[in-house]
């Protein structure tokens, strides 16, 4: 296994080294911290850089890189890229597909006044253009241990399936319990008509759990450390804000209808539910399938080599 960590020298940047660290325990991942630098050739001639810029910028960007490896425990390996491209988003994305990256990692922004996610720009291309899982690592996040438990948020659009299969095998491969949640929205009406929808959804959610259980053994574990939660609210943060979360937890979604195959598109529904998460998110593109790994060395600097 391998993760993608969009890396910056700043609290960002921090958050995410951290929320790696936790993924990859556990998992046996290894990290590849990536720092997106801009290319020296996209400046024009009336604003062209001193000669020597390049190679400057190019030693800053270690200097950051040797800072972010310095967070990483000894136990989780990890390496260190620089690479360049005409956007950060896009340097990302093509360094995750160059190093067979499993996930791609980023830090959410740090200019929410009360909730701990904020959407930049970055964040923002990623949600809507990367090929793999994309975990978002709220402001202040800290935590470096394993994971505890995996929560999957169900929907019930066309998908839900694969997304439960892969919260399932992410929580069967780490070895802790799987809550899959269903979230409802209920602006009004009598208990009678709230009472019903919750039925209806724990029903729905219970038969795809069933469904996605491996069968043996293997899958009567499953069973015993997996729940089905069903939350309500007068909106879908209300409904966010009355379930418990876990320190060591993660929520993974799936991505919008509107997504492409292999591809994220952040809906509106689970933008709403980014607002009010207090854990990490990984957001799951459509039809997601494992790529294979190419290496490149280019700009690589490892701790390993620094010892």
């Amino acid at each position: 296994m391998r993760y993608v960590v969009g890396y910056s020298a700043n609290d960002r940047g921090h958050d995410a080294v951290n929320l790696a660290v936790s993924l990859a325990r556990g998992r046996g991942a290894s990290l590849e911290l990536v720092l997106a630098v801009p290319e020296v050739q996209q400046f024009g001639a009336a604003h062209a850089p001193k000669a020597g810029f390049e190679s400057l910028l190019n030693e800053q960007a270690r200097q950051w890189l040797d800072a972010g490896l310095a967070l990483v425990p000894d136990d989780v390996p990890a390496r260190a890229h620089i690479r360049s491209g005409d956007s950060d988003a896009q340097t990302l994305i093509q360094a995750a597909e160059e190093l067979g990256a499993d996930m791609l990692i980023i830090g959410a922004t740090s200019n929410g006044l009360f909730k701990r996610f904020t959407i930049g720009s970055v964040a923002s291309a990623l949600l809507h253009a990367a090929t793999v899982p994309v975990a978002l690592a709220p402001h202040g996040y800290h935590r470096t241990g394993a994971l505890t438990r995996i929560s999957c948020g169900l929907g019930t659009r066309a998908g839900a399936e694969k997304l439960l299969d892969f919260a399932l095998g992410m929580a069967m491969n780490r070895d802790v319990p799987l809550r899959v949640v269903s979230l409802l929205a209920l602006d009004g009406g009598d208990s009678a008509g709230a009472a019903a929808a919750e039925g209806t959804a724990r029903e729905y959610a219970e038969k795809h759990l069933a469904a996605a259980l491996p069968a043996g053994d293997s899958g009567v574990q499953a069973e015993a450390t997996a729940e089905v939660v069903v939350a309500q609210g007068r909106s879908i943060e209300e409904a966010v804000d009355r379930l418990d979360w876990e320190d060591g937890e993660v929520l993974v979604i799936g991505s919008s209808r509107l997504a492409t195959s292999r591809s994220i598109f952040l809906g509106s529904t689970a933008g709403r539910i980014l607002r009010a998460l207090p854990v990490p998110m990984v957001v799951v593109p459509s039809d997601y399938e494992l790529k294979h790994s190419t290496h490149s060395t280019s700009n690589d600097t490892s701790r390993e080599a620094q010892k």
